[in-house]
């Protein structure tokens, strides 16, 4: 039903409140105080569902404040050491650093706090912030974006109109920036609305799983950073390790899969749960407590799958494009840049308001982000065509020999067609959690703080129901249900129960309180929506693309404390 709904006029709208969007707000104020600029953002407050086991690099940042050291975010702990590791399932061994990872200079930082340090700059200079105003629409009028639908709320599980019910508001600007991080709900449609992908190559993601933990402070070596490859992943699949120490006694830890693996039966978050129990990480996390947990996915593309940046009305900025430098496990600073330099090209083109934004892309390809990228492109894609041990010995010689001027450019491949089938890949079994390193996904979830509003219609939709028991169970035993880390999926059903927990429950289709979506003989599919935190693997992982990830009202999802 068409309504009326009230309208704001802005010069520069951004969707997101993450490095990227709030770095581009305040460079357009400081280039010229009188530009309007308003941020929308879906979390309950700036920074809540920003997550990062985060290095800072602060190239970008020396450029858009230069005085912050004078008022650092809370807990930026100076790097003082790196130490790179290779693991086996009993042993470490130390490798030596690769140049990418050399982190002199750089700073151990909580993402969230930074972001929440970025929104007060942003709103001392006059940027309107509008957090837990989630946008859930993109205004397209003869072919250009002319803004958001953001703000709808109060719409009940059955699509009707409840008594709390407000149906948001149309924001509108000259220019919309769309900061919304990996694989944010609207630039997916921009995506295919503006054939934005055309000429470059297929996006690959990783999901990052993370953990705060206390630790005892004989255990505590402030700025150390702790990187490893190895062990528990098997040889095929991509991924690794960071531990980060920051602030008062305080542990980054996490975990990093490339969602291009092809076992159905690995599960990221058990993966990482197991890595804690090597004798390395276990050594130092004695004693500790974990604070708060969370996931997202990452995008890990790099230079070859840059899309098209701009279209009529807009364009992409931070990791809503992907800009993560790979092999640096950094991306906060090529994010904000990226916003910057969007934010410079909006600036020089306000007197003739141009639909498209063609100095962006432009001062983006003579940046220091471009260079950055191209140097390092090869990298991720080498671990993806030749496995751990090739893609190492590959990312050597681009690095060493030709330092990264190599005459060749790998591609990456979908990593929703890279799954094999059930009965060829190896089962693997996972340790029951001790509750003293390794924890299950529910209690897990509990320390993210996650909550969506009850009654609103499930925002994890299946767009063909009947697929699920064809594909994703007969095919591949519903890989949904290990790959969430948030225990959003879960097959019931006595054949479910018989094949992945081994124990026959005629009665274990009833699942209390939650709603079966699909299924066939045996096999059922529950959508456990209130579970999520948002880190959008479903959406990417998922072998026919049928689960689709749909903003939900604004405000709800993880809400992470500072430290994270």
């Amino acid at each position: 039903m068409d309504e009326t709904r009230e309208a704001m006029e802005f010069d520069v709208l951004v969707v997101g409140a993450g490095p990227a969007g709030l770095a581009a707000a305040i460079r357009l104020k400081q280039l010229d105080p009188a530009i309007n600029v308003c941020v929308v953002e879906k979390g309950g407050e700036v920074g809540a569902h920003t997550l990062s086991g985060a290095v800072l690099e602060p190239r970008a940042l020396d450029e858009l404040l230069p005085d912050w050291r004078d008022d650092p975010p809370a807990l930026a702990t100076p790097v003082t050491e790196d130490r790179f590791m290779l693991l086996t399932a009993t042993r470490s061994v130390k490798l030596p650093t690769p140049p990418q990872m050399h982190n002199h200079g750089n700073y151990i930082v909580s993402l969230g706090n930074v972001v929440r340090w970025l929104g007060a700059k942003a709103e001392a200079l006059g940027v309107e912030v509008y957090p837990g105003f989630a946008a859930s629409e993109t205004i397209i009028e003869d072919g250009q974006v002319k803004g958001v639908v953001a703000g709808v709320m109060g719409i009940e599980k059955d699509g009707s109109r409840g008594a709390a019910y407000q149906p948001g508001m149309e924001l509108r600007a000259t220019w919309t920036l769309f900061a919304e991080g990996c694989r944010g709900s609207l630039t997916k449609k921009l995506f295919d609305t503006y054939n934005l992908r055309e000429g470059a190559a297929p996006q690959t993601y990783a999901l990052g799983i993370k953990e705060l933990w206390e630790i005892p402070k004989e255990n505590h070596k402030p700025g150390l950073v702790w990187h490893s490859v190895g062990w528990p992943l098997p040889r095929d699949t991509y991924g690794g390790s960071w531990l980060y120490m920051l602030g008062d006694n305080l542990v980054s830890i996490g975990f990093v899969v490339g969602l291009d693996y092809p076992n159905p039966w690995l599960s990221p978050f058990e993966e990482f749960q197991r890595f804690k129990h090597h004798p390395a990480v276990a050594a130092m996390l004695k004693g500790g407590k974990r604070i708060s947990y969370g996931a997202r996915a990452l995008n890990e593309g790099g230079f070859q799958s840059i899309p098209k940046l701009v279209f009529p009305g807009g364009a992409l900025i931070g990791d809503a494009a992907g800009f993560l430098n790979v092999p640096k496990i950094k991306g906060t600073h090529t994010a904000m840049k990226t916003g910057m330099l969007a934010a410079e090209a909006i600036a020089g083109a306000m007197e003739a308001k141009p639909a498209v934004l063609d100095a962006y892309p432009a001062a983006l390809h003579d940046s220091w982000v471009w260079k950055e990228l191209y140097e390092v492109r090869n990298v991720r894609s080498g671990f993806g065509k030749m496995g751990f041990w090739g893609g190492m010995a590959a990312a050597a010689v681009d690095t060493y020999l030709f330092r990264g001027r190599a005459p060749w450019t790998w591609t990456h491949h979908q990593d929703h067609e890279t799954l094999r089938r059930a009965e060829d890949a190896p089962r693997i079994a996972y340790p029951k959690p001790d509750g003293v390193l390794s924890f299950d996904r529910l209690s897990s979830v509990f320390l993210s703080n996650t909550n969506h509003e009850e009654n609103q219609p499930a925002h994890l939709v299946l767009k063909d129901p009947g697929r699920w028991f064809a594909e994703n169970w007969e095919k591949y035993r519903s890989p949904e249900s290990r790959y969430c880390p948030a225990a959003v999926y879960e097959a019931v059903g006595p054949a479910a129960e018989r094949e992945l927990r081994g124990t026959p429950d005629p009665q274990a289709d009833a699942v209390p309180g939650a709603e079966v979506e699909a299924g066939g003989p045996g096999a059922r599919l529950v959508i456990n929506a209130q579970n999520c935190v948002h880190c959008k693997t479903c959406d990417i992982k998922d072998p026919t693309q049928n689960i689709d990830w749909r903003t939900p009202e604004g405000g709800g999802g993880p809400a992470y404390p500072g430290g994270m």
